[in-house]
């Protein structure tokens, strides 16, 4: 039998008439809908020339159609690699180049580029776009072999040198987490999951989305989220998975209350640490306590607090089933129970390696087989885990992970600034704030913060845009002439208090 993640997630033959999806046009799709539109891509990808191990390059908004899209490249065991679709035409560009796609699926012109002369590209919609001819053409039947530790996707997560680096999930990775989490958070058929994340990430699509349509849940497909939509439909869901951001601005609102939650289930949060203020504030508000879990794009998810039992707030509760976690210190190697250590992990969700990059990948994956998450944690006697920190130099904002190099990467290209550094302050919606500290040259004209944003909008993400520029006549330094960043976080610590 095929360990391919699509006979797991598209079994239409058991009730094609089930409704699976409801988007935020009132439409509501079912699995008869969903699989036959899917086996017409995957019709369209193979006349395309797109096979098995190909990788499938797509910078989409979330849709129905899109969730379509992804299923097919399951079924002809193509690699899919989701593009962040907040990515400007350089961002895109590198990914294109590195994981030289057969073809690129896209609307925007920054994802329509060739990364070398073997890549296709072709629109979603129009007249001459992949939905178009979907449309004409006779479903693929069969469903591609794959074994279980194929890869069924890469996705891309900036690393330390500036540059995204893609990490690749097997099948088996992505069915554990659905399997799992089904499991462990009771998920089934009665259950309306409120989707409001994007599907181009772990969080949304591998999380969310596997773990509902495995379940044969029902899914209220909100294109983003924004509280009046997430509000409006709470009512009708059971459960909401977020992540800190999420929790923040709901609360923001008066008219999250009990009466408004009583039909939910379960809140869950992930992608950044959840305050405990915001936790506290959220039962007293809703009657609900969140629960917490931990992951990472290279694992999927590790840990989840329990359904049943305690969730204790700042905590990410306990290690999946199945996933084996220790602590290790770069001199002993060895942590003592309640003692701070890299966190590292071992199991079948743990991605297979980095995409082209031996000497990364050796760097991360142990010989004995753990993932160095370059998490700095605590595991009590119980087992329950605890961050207290990052080893990397890593600011999670708004769930979305941005690492500070590649940020003064950049700011080093604008006219007028000699040096800078970028760190994360604490920020009362995001979770993280991004600061950049600009020290200008002496004898130049000094960009305004305006003008460094707006310079800095033409190559980064919005999300990855400093939220405030601070403006120094010289950098903090220890001997060695690194710029000190505790200093500087301890200095602006209380930038968005």
């Amino acid at each position: 039998m095929s360990d391919n993640l699509h006979e797991l997630l598209l079994a239409a033959q058991d009730s094609p008439g089930r409704p699976v999806l409801r988007s935020d046009d009132g439409s509501t799709w079912t699995m008869g809908d969903i699989d036959r539109l899917s086996r017409q891509i995957a019709a369209v990808l193979r006349r395309r020339g797109v096979q098995r191990g190909d990788r499938l390059a797509v910078q989409l908004e979330k849709t129905p159609e899109a969730v379509c899209l992804y299923l097919a490249s399951l079924q002809i065991g193509a690699i899919y690699l989701p593009i962040n679709t907040a990515y400007t035409a350089p961002e895109v560009a590198h990914i294109v180049s590195d994981a030289e796609p057969v073809l690129v699926v896209a609307d925007k012109a920054t994802a329509l580029v060739g990364g070398n002369g073997r890549t296709g590209a072709i629109t979603f919609h129009g007249p001459d776009g992949l939905l178009h001819s979907a449309a004409a053409i006779e479903p693929l039947s069969a469903t591609e072999p794959v074994g279980e530790l194929d890869p069924a996707a890469i996705l891309y997560t900036s690393g330390t040198t500036g540059r995204p680096k893609g990490a690749v999930i097997s099948h088996r990775a992505l069915a554990f987490t659905a399997r799992t989490l089904s499991g462990i958070w009771e998920i089934g058929s009665e259950d309306v999951l409120l989707h409001a994340l994007p599907i181009f990430h772990a969080h949304g699509l591998f999380i969310a989305l596997n773990t509902a349509l495995y379940a044969r849940a029902q899914v209220i497909f909100l294109p983003r989220f924004d509280v009046d939509s997430a509000l409006n439909e709470l009512p009708n869901a059971t459960v909401f998975m977020g992540v800190p951001t999420f929790y923040s601005r709901l609360l923001a609102d008066p008219r999250l209350d009990r009466a408004r939650c009583a039909g939910m289930r379960l809140f869950t949060s992930g992608s950044a640490p959840l305050s405990a203020d915001h936790f506290s504030e959220f039962e007293n508000r809703t009657g609900h306590a969140i629960l917490e879990r931990y992951g990472m794009t290279e694992t999927t998810i590790i840990a989840s607090n329990p359904l049943k039992g305690d969730r204790i707030p700042a905590t990410v509760g306990f290690p999946l089933p199945g996933v084996e976690v220790d602590l290790r210190d770069a001199e002993s190697g060895t942590v003592p129970s309640g003692q701070v250590g890299e966190l590292i992990v071992r199991g079948p969700n743990v991605f297979t390696e980095y995409w082209r990059m031996p000497t990364k990948t050796a760097e991360d994956l142990t010989e004995d087989g753990y993932f160095r998450t370059g998490d700095l944690a605590t595991i009590d006697s119980d087992g329950r885990i605890t961050l207290v920190g990052r080893a990397k130099d890593l600011i999670i904002s708004g769930g979305y992970n941005v690492y500070a190099q590649e940020v003064e990467t950049a700011l080093g290209r604008i006219p007028g600034i000699q040096n800078c550094a970028v760190i994360g302050c604490p920020h009362p919606d995001f979770g993280e704030g991004v600061v950049a500290i600009v020290e200008p040259k002496p004898d130049g004209v000094t960009p305004s913060q305006d003008e460094i944003v707006e310079r800095l909008g033409r190559e980064l993400a919005r999300y990855k845009l400093p939220k405030k520029i601070q403006f120094s006549d010289a950098l903090p330094r220890n001997a060695l002439g690194k710029v000190q960043k505790n200093v500087l976080r301890d200095t602006y610590r209380k930038t968005f208090a």
